[in-house]
């Protein structure tokens, strides 16, 4: 995968810039190509694959929430997880992210679901695989994917200290191993989607907390709210 084609935000090319030289990521770099080829749809576009890293530069990064893959509706996936464009109707999941932050912080729901705002706080916003096809959750899974958000996180959890990892629903949790909790704080719950939320994240209180733990490590609380 061409570092020229990728222009990988430089922070994070410094630390994970040569895993794309790797053959796996030359393999996936075939794959999409062939499946564009082929007249699938993919997203995000191709300019927004590397959103997250764009908006959280590395050492910008003070909480992490980890999504599965990129929405696969028209016009939803815009290269943060758990965000849509203006616009968008605010799907299932992000509207329980919403419920839980009016009842955790007294927040009021946006009129919209574009979380850039957070990303430019430093909430970065990364899912574990970073392409989908059109209309087939999981399509680019064991691709590639996988590996390169790994290398991302384990760079962040050797080279940062007091960051704030948010991993809702067992496939986000299982990148908790690579997460020392010694050094950072994980909070864990099941998945906002409407078949788990009621089972434990609303009132999980996990926006409260990341703020508690940032400030009792000397960081400012991240601003939970979003413009109108």
């Amino acid at each position: 995968m061409s570092e020229s084609v990728v222009k990988l935000e430089p922070s994070w090319k410094a630390r994970i810039g040569d895993y794309l030289q790797r053959p796996e990521m030359r393999a996936l770099s075939n794959f999409l190509r062939a499946e564009k080829q082929a007249g699938k749809k993919i997203y995000p576009p191709g300019a927004e694959i590397f959103a997250a890293f764009a908006h959280t530069p590395f050492d910008a990064v003070r909480v992490v929430i980890l999504g599965q893959d990129p929405y696969h509706g028209t016009g939803q996936a815009h290269g943060l997880c758990f965000s849509v464009r203006p616009g968008v109707r605010v799907p299932p999941s992000l509207d329980n992210i919403f419920k839980e932050i009016r009842r955790d912080l007294g927040i009021a729901r946006p009129g919209h679901g574009c979380l850039t705002a957070w990303a430019e706080r430093g909430v970065l916003l990364l899912n574990s695989v970073l392409t989908v096809e059109e209309g087939r959750a999981g399509a680019h899974a064991n691709r590639g994917w996988e590996g390169f958000t790994d290398a991302a996180i384990e760079a962040l959890n050797r080279e940062r200290e007091s960051l704030v990892f948010l991993l809702w629903g067992s496939y986000a949790q299982r990148k908790g191993a690579l997460i020392d909790g010694n050094r950072h704080c994980v909070l864990r719950s099941v998945h906002p989607s409407p078949l788990s939320a009621h089972r434990g994240f609303l009132g999980c209180g996990h926006f409260s907390a990341a703020n508690r733990y940032l400030e009792a490590h000397g960081q400012a609380p991240v601003d939970w709210s979003l413009p109108a």
